[in-house]
């Protein structure tokens, strides 16, 4: 059990003065973060994994210009591998527009040898007032283009004091490479007191294992630790390590229901074999699997006994938890957090299909399960290649 003082200090790491809103993936989300960059008056800061030059790339590109010619600051970090296929051409109209646009880290570049470091976390805020934190990219394949449905995912859309504390992480990102603008953190005495409604707790949380920092992985660590009715994990790419699953089958063992939403298509084929060979292990423990199947599902988010949950960018893997740079943001909010696990039930019975124990032993035959092992060992092997690093930093 965690000691007083350690409760307390979670306590401490949560702010209230917050409200909170959940967004969809597709036109939801792109129509919202359009309207805040259109809305925006001082500064704006899009930090995201994936930005492509396509019809939803240009939309973004658009708006982040015409903020910019109205004298709002911009500033757009994207990941150098990631977003290695963006074209100079882009990238010249961009500073030609008076965005302040970099990239994090083209791979094999970093001082440290940092090999498979990425800018992973997909944050957006406007005037230090108002952000965006989901596991959403800029690219046609997260938005509703035409017939094509957008990938399933999600974000949460906050104003108040969490935004203030993502806009200065968002400048500490931005202030630690190279660059000849630097972005003004906050000034908490010289922003107009919040006034909401209603109080939400939230909490920003961050893994960065280069930094020392593995705070989601501590949050879904406390979450399999702590619940006592039922657990929903909505995660792409899901392989989970030797200590969640063990924390898994703790949580069963106490009588707590655990859903995982997993993807039925995935974009990733060897990881959705590799995924499926840890299929027997989680049904021969009582774990209840459930493939979406109405398109490519690329969420993570997961909520806890209707009174806790955690959204962002980081997926159930080695990956997140210490290769890329992950960014989550943490509610405890009985209403809200109900909402939202009764939502997640209903994809659950609208959106999904069960898999169980039966029916993947009969649907799988012995070259397939050789496979499936064969793909857990070459991913493993990949991760293990990809998260290596010369040394952590120290801490300050």
């Amino acid at each position: 059990m965690p000691s007083t003082e350690t409760i307390r200090k979670q306590e401490r790491d949560y702010t209230l003065q917050n409200k909170v809103q959940l967004i969809h993936g597709g036109g939801e989300y792109f129509d919202k973060i359009v309207s805040l960059i259109d809305c925006a008056e001082d500064v704006i800061h899009l930090q995201v994994y994936i930005f492509t030059e396509d019809e939803t790339g240009n939309i973004v590109t658009d708006a982040l210009i015409r903020a910019a010619n109205r004298g709002v600051k911009v500033f757009l970090l994207v990941d150098g591998y990631a977003s290695q296929d963006l074209s100079d051409a882009f990238k010249q109209v961009l500073q030609q527009s008076g965005i302040h646009f970099r990239m994090f880290e083209p791979i094999f570049k970093s001082s440290n040898f940092y090999f498979g470091r990425r800018l992973h976390h997909k944050v957006f805020v406007a005037d230090h007032k108002i952000a965006l934190v989901g596991g959403i990219n800029i690219q046609n394949k997260y938005n509703d283009i035409g017939e094509t449905k957008a990938w399933f995912d999600m974000a949460l859309c906050v104003k108040g004091e969490t935004a203030i504390e993502l806009s200065t992480i968002c400048c500490e990102m931005w202030n630690g490479g190279e660059s000849t603008e630097k972005a003004q953190p906050p000034n908490k005495t010289s922003i107009p007191p919040i006034t909401l409604n209603s109080e939400c707790a939230v909490r920003v949380r961050r893994n960065d294992w280069v930094k020392r920092k593995m705070q989601i992985w501590k949050s879904y660590f406390n979450m399999l630790n702590h619940s006592t009715e039922e657990i929903i994990i909505a995660s792409s790419y899901f392989l989970p390590g030797i200590i969640f699953r063990q924390r898994m089958a703790g949580a069963i063992s106490r009588g707590v229901r655990i859903k995982v939403i997993i993807a039925g298509p995935s974009d990733v084929p060897i990881a959705k074999s590799a995924e499926k060979y840890l299929y027997r292990w989680m049904l021969r423990n009582g774990i209840e699997l459930y493939e979406y199947t109405k398109s490519i599902l690329h969420a993570k988010v997961s909520v806890a006994d209707n009174k806790r949950m955690t959204i962002g960018s980081y997926n159930f893997n080695n990956l997140s938890a210490y290769a890329s740079i992950e960014l989550n943001l943490d509610v405890r909010n009985q209403p809200f957090v109900s909402s939202v696990q009764d939502e997640l039930n209903e994809v659950i019975k609208n959106d999904c299909t069960r898999v169980t124990e039966e029916e993947y032993i009969y649907r799988v035959n012995p070259i397939q399960k050789a496979w499936q092992y064969i793909c857990y060992l070459l991913v493993k092997i990949l991760l293990g290649i990809i998260t290596f690093y010369y040394t952590q930093e120290r801490k300050d």
